[in-house]
């Protein structure tokens, strides 16, 4: 059996998304024939279907807001054995939270001029959204960068932005 991959629609575009036994190791903007090509697929067993079924559940409830943290685990085992750490880092970045190439580098304790390698990471994460490298932001905050485009990354960043809380209505007449 090969590795299984699902493809369905959200409100940012079609997504692919893929699992292992151990969690998500796919969830891209490109056709499940694009993503088989990319990556080594392995055979499916175990919890897979499983890791899938969540992701695409979470996936949607982020994206209607109702959703902060993810629970399904990232495995990111196609990721370039130097990018998992920088992508690691990501966890520090919290929802409604942004930070620079450069700020990433120097959490992570790299140099300033690493920021180029946490690029890279970033245009290579395996896993978009879950691994949320849309919440890294060029110099000074400038909008640059994405494997789902500019467009997809503002719509991430503007869910993340609104407070979704009920505010109380302290004129209600009845």
């Amino acid at each position: 059996m090969t590795a299984p991959l699902l493809t369905f629609d959200t409100t940012v575009g079609p997504l692919t998304i893929g699992a292992s036994d151990t969690g998500l190791t796919v969830c891209s903007f490109d056709s499940a024939e694009e993503v088989a090509g990319r990556y080594p697929l392995e055979p499916a067993t175990g919890a897979a279907p499983q890791w899938l079924e969540l992701a695409r559940e979470e996936i949607g409830a982020y994206l209607d807001g109702a959703l902060r943290e993810f629970t399904v685990p990232a495995d990111l085992r196609y990721a370039h054995l130097g990018d998992r750490r920088i992508l690691a880092g990501l966890d520090s970045v919290r929802y409604g939270q942004t930070t620079t190439y450069g700020r990433l580098a120097e959490s992570l304790g790299l140099p300033p001029t690493a920021a180029r390698a946490v690029g890279r990471a970033m245009a290579l994460n395996p896993v978009l959204i879950v691994v949320p490298c849309h919440r890294v932001l060029g110099a000074g905050g400038a909008l640059i960068g994405y494997a789902g485009g500019l467009t997809v990354k503002r719509r991430l960043l503007d869910v993340e932005a609104v407070d979704r809380t009920p505010q109380l209505d302290l004129f209600w007449n009845s």
